[in-house]
């Protein structure tokens, strides 16, 4: 199926996957676009955007289709808060993060609050939190139709529960990797209390042994980069750590 990629603030990486960065946190989405089915790579800040990115994708997708899945990232407000709004999609997340979501809905909440967003919008989004149906231990690969896309459990790293998203890129084009935070262009990667930062640049080695030296790699805030500038960032964590 093509896709245009004219809905404003959606960015083309591949005929079949679009990005978006959302305003205020700089927050990627992504869209993934089989003949059969449609996957979203997280959710936005809040319900309102959440259903925003919806309506988008929507558009994008053209009439009588929908969005099927949903991959969360990683269990932070920016990426989670607006799952909500995915009503009746399959939710896919790394083992353990329902586990977080069911028992850290208050520290989301009050996170969100501390970073901007308006304590009514972040306690509606903490009240609505959608739990994972999939919990993904290893790999899993999703068929959409006519593309077969990888959700790998690369963590831990940014936080306990990191998972990233490989899409094929087809005859003669670049495979795509969405990192989450693991990687952040627009920023230096945020290390908060719930950081593995032992283990975060091994996560790193295996998005890199995910994608490879020809993929675009996707970070969850920023613009798009190789495998060099993951390279790096891996390098500079490790130093900044103290890892080898």
């Amino acid at each position: 199926m093509s896709v245009t990629w004219e809905e404003p603030g959606w960015e083309r990486v591949t005929p079949r996957v679009g990005r978006r960065r959302l305003p205020v946190w700089d927050c990627t989405v992504g869209l993934v676009v089989g003949e059969d089915a449609a996957l979203v790579i997280d959710a936005g800040s809040s319900l309102g955007e959440g259903a925003r990115l919806r309506a988008e994708a929507l558009r994008l997708l053209g009439p009588g289709r929908r969005v099927t899945h949903l991959a969360l990232t990683h269990p932070h407000f920016d990426h989670v808060f607006g799952a909500a709004a995915f009503s009746g999609v399959e939710v896919f997340g790394a083992v353990g993060l329902d586990t977080v979501l069911a028992h850290g809905r208050e520290e989301l909440r009050a996170d969100a609050v501390r970073n901007g967003l308006g304590p009514s919008a972040a306690a509606e989004a903490a009240d609505l939190l959608v739990h994972p149906r999939h919990a993904v231990s290893g790999e899993w690969t999703l068929d959409l139709g006519g593309v077969q896309v990888l959700l790998a459990n690369v963590g831990p790293g940014h936080t306990a529960h990191d998972l990233a998203v490989l899409v094929p890129g087809g005859p003669g084009g670049p495979e795509t990797v969405f990192c989450g935070d693991l990687v952040e262009e627009s920023g230096e990667p945020q290390a908060g209390p719930d950081a593995i930062t032992s283990h975060w640049p091994a996560a790193l080695d295996r998005l890199l042994d995910l994608g490879g030296e020809d993929a675009v790699y996707v970070p969850g805030h920023g613009a798009t980069v190789d495998a060099a500038f993951v390279r790096a960032q891996r390098d500079a964590l490790a130093a900044r750590f103290g890892v080898s």
